[in-house]
């Protein structure tokens, strides 16, 4: 789901596992099997959450929601300067907090009536930020979607460190499944390939179309986002500058926007 964020291509063999997220910052578009969305509690497997709580960072700062806790690769973690292939499961995108997840989230906390009562899918959900957003500011129903099993377990993790009663996790990718009517769809992030821009645009359209259902788009300008036809189905809602640390994992992008999909 990949764009390039590194100024350089760094070999597999030496790359940190950090600048091989940032270098491609992609999900493997397959499903994990069949099994049903589940609550958050159940995906946190003993071993892996020990895992997890050894190898990232309590963080709030750096970002656009100090509010909000989550457990992130930080350059106080070894495998942020670790080389990739040590790395034992996939690729932790979840991990990063990107900036359109920060948009998403920045813009739900300060504008709770985008989703007080209302059902919420967060689609690539990653850390699971926005989908916590969502919950603080009184979503009724909330499911948040990553493909890798990993990122449900840090998605658990986060709710508990932010003191919220677990919601659902898919790990299943739901662009191969039925869709639901849900009131919001969310996605920060996603428009790095070219491919699965396409996909999501049309799955995105089938949703908007199907269930009237309102969508938010949070990206920082990337060109496969840029570029992309999806444009002229795009008003502008917000634009933050983001925060220093944020521009400096990202190499040097400097805003985020919030995007109301309209086609």
């Amino acid at each position: 789901m990949a764009l390039s964020l590194s100024c350089k291509v760094f070999p597999t063999n030496c790359c940190s596992l950090f600048q091989r997220a940032v270098r491609n910052r992609g999900l493997l578009l397959f499903p994990w099997g069949c099994r049903p969305w589940r609550e958050a509690g159940s995906f946190l497997d003993p071993d892996m959450k020990a895992f997890l709580e050894e190898n990232t960072e309590v963080t709030s700062s750096g970002s656009l929601t100090p509010e909000i806790q989550l457990r992130l690769l930080t350059p106080r973690c070894k495998f942020w300067w670790e080389r990739a292939d040590r790395w034992p499961y996939s690729d932790p995108y979840w991990a990063i907090y990107w900036p359109g997840g920060q948009a998403l989230s920045r813009y739900l906390l300060d504008n709770p009536d985008i989703v007080r009562g209302k059902s919420v899918l967060d689609l690539g959900s990653g850390c699971g930020a926005t989908a916590i957003a969502a919950k603080m500011s009184g979503a009724s129903r909330i499911l948040a979607n990553d493909i890798d099993p990993v990122a449900g377990v840090a998605i658990a993790l986060n709710c508990e460190l932010n003191q919220l009663n677990p919601f659902p996790i898919l790990t299943n990718n739901i662009l191969d499944m039925e869709q639901e009517k849900w009131d919001l769809v969310v996605l920060g992030d996603m428009f790095y390939d070219e491919d699965l821009a396409d996909r999501l645009h049309r799955w995105l359209k089938k949703c908007f179309w199907t269930h009237r259902t309102q969508i938010l788009i949070g990206d920082p300008g990337r060109p496969q986002f840029s570029r992309h036809n999806i444009q002229n189905q795009l008003q502008r809602v917000v634009e933050y500058s983001l925060p220093e640390p944020t521009r400096q994992e990202n190499n040097g992008l400097t805003t985020s926007t919030v995007w109301d999909f309209q086609p």
